[in-house]
């Protein structure tokens, strides 16, 4: 089974709000076997619309990744996010 890429393009608007997101949503993620390869840092914006906060984790699978969103853990993150950010979320999977 292929991996997969969970990508968030985050616009920050309520800082507080959304440092409370960030604290329930990483252990959400790391117990769905999720492990982050990038959260925030240095990006360069060559195309389409820039957001300042850029998340990308690997998953075990696509359905993993969708299991993860969709948990009872990750939604009651997510809902300090509501608010709080502009955010486009896809997962991607890889190829083997």
């Amino acid at each position: 089974m292929a991996t997969a890429l969970w990508i968030a393009n985050v616009e920050v608007t309520d800082a507080e709000a959304y440092g409370r997101y960030a604290k329930g949503a990483g252990p959400a993620i790391t117990a769905h076997g999720g492990v982050f390869l990038a959260r925030g840092g240095r990006h360069v914006q060559l195309e389409g619309r820039d957001r300042s906060r850029n998340v990308v984790a690997r998953f075990p699978s696509v359905e993993a990744a969708v299991a993860c969103y969709n948990s009872p853990e990750y939604q009651a993150a997510l809902d300090h996010a509501r608010g709080a950010s502009v955010r486009d979320l896809v997962v991607v999977e890889e190829i083997d």
